[in-house]
């Protein structure tokens, strides 16, 4: 890295895309902010506030949004993609003329492409093809973020160059960015939580308690590793910030979008009017749906994902799946047990860094 401010490019104009661009400026970097949306775009620039989605949040004046997807890039070293899911390699493909394979490009999404399964750092490999490639997912809810309170998060990549520039370009004394190199698991955790945060909004609007969302958490963080493992992740992976991290603030906080869609279906609402409620995309929804096709296929058990894709998308009523939850299979407790020597071989792997 040169001593010339580094050049960030953030595409998408959501909370925590915003919230990213803000914290990068803050650092120093020259950052550019890409938005679909021309009013949007103005009210940044001339108000220094996103007022759609984080109205109270006062921007970093020197972070620039257009909507010209050549003037957001040009010299970008840095490239975060922080858009959902379903537009996802729409907006990569758009991007690509201006891409090229010195820079860094890091998904900021939580979501899975339904057409083979595709996480999205697996969709920036396909566009582009360059080596440069990492995610950046954990307990990232960007509102507290806005505030400046303390937060975690990972940025994973094969790549010790990504790692390091993420790490230069967001790190701040509220901002800690920790690294990993297991990039399908982080990925995958940051996905999967999202499926467990709407059941545990739905158990909160039924009148379960503590036990219960203890309960949902502990099954949820089994499922979701089992799961993981299955398709080539590193179970270890799910101990940290992307894993159990993630899961607890989803299940936990009425600020999470898919706690506030499992809140709204045990309060009796039709998935349609949740998402509605909602007005912001909700992952979760989707991923369901994927997530409970993609297990059936491989064999994976996965209850909570079956039972949720039933009120999702087969009408049953909230109270009763959780009743059949409860008569499901016992099976043990703590599925992976590894040795000593298998703990410290992880650890190597991680380069000591993970969260």
């Amino acid at each position: 890295m040169s001593d010339e401010p580094m050049q960030v490019a953030v595409l998408g104009g959501g909370s925590f895309g915003t919230a990213l661009a803000s914290i990068a400026a803050d650092n120093g970097a020259r950052v550019r902010q890409w938005l679909r949306d021309p009013a949007l775009a103005a009210q940044i620039n001339r108000e220094h506030c996103n007022g759609r989605y984080l109205p109270d949040y006062a921007m970093n004046p020197g972070v620039v949004a257009s909507t010209e997807m050549a003037e957001v890039l040009e010299g970008a070293q840095l490239v975060l993609v922080a858009i959902p899911s379903k537009a996802f390699r729409e907006v990569v493909r758009q991007a690509r003329p201006w891409l090229h394979a010195a820079q860094i490009l890091v998904s900021t999404t939580k979501g899975i492409q339904e057409e083979g399964f595709k996480l999205m750092s697996q969709i920036l490999e396909e566009e582009t093809g360059f080596p440069h490639i990492g995610v950046i997912s954990g307990p990232n809810l960007a509102s507290e973020i806005a505030q400046k309170q303390l937060t975690a998060t990972v940025i994973a990549s094969d790549d010790p160059d990504t790692r390091t520039w993420v790490q230069t370009a967001l790190g701040c004394d509220y901002f800690r960015v920790y690294a990993s190199n297991d990039r399908y698991g982080v990925e995958l955790g940051g996905a999967l939580k999202n499926i467990y945060a709407i059941a545990a909004g739905m158990a909160a609007a039924l009148g379960m308690g503590e036990n219960t969302r203890s309960m949902l958490m502990t099954r949820a963080l089994a499922e979701m590793s089992r799961f993981a493992v299955d398709q080539g992740a590193n179970p270890m992976t799910f101990l940290g910030l992307a894993g159990v991290g993630d899961l607890i603030v989803t299940c936990s906080s009425s600020l999470s979008r898919n706690y506030r869609v499992g809140q709204a279906l045990g309060e009796g609402r039709t998935l349609d009017e949740a998402v509605e409620a909602l007005g912001q995309v909700a992952e979760g929804v989707n991923t369901v749906r994927l997530v409970r096709d993609k297990a059936r296929q491989d064999g994976v058990y996965m209850p909570l994902a079956e039972g949720l894709y039933q009120v999702l998308f087969e009408g049953v009523p909230a109270r009763e799946m959780a009743r059949m939850l409860m008569l499901g299979e016992q099976s043990s407790d703590v599925e992976f047990i590894l040795s000593r020597e298998d703990v410290q071989q992880a650890h190597r792997d991680s380069g000591g860094q993970d969260g």
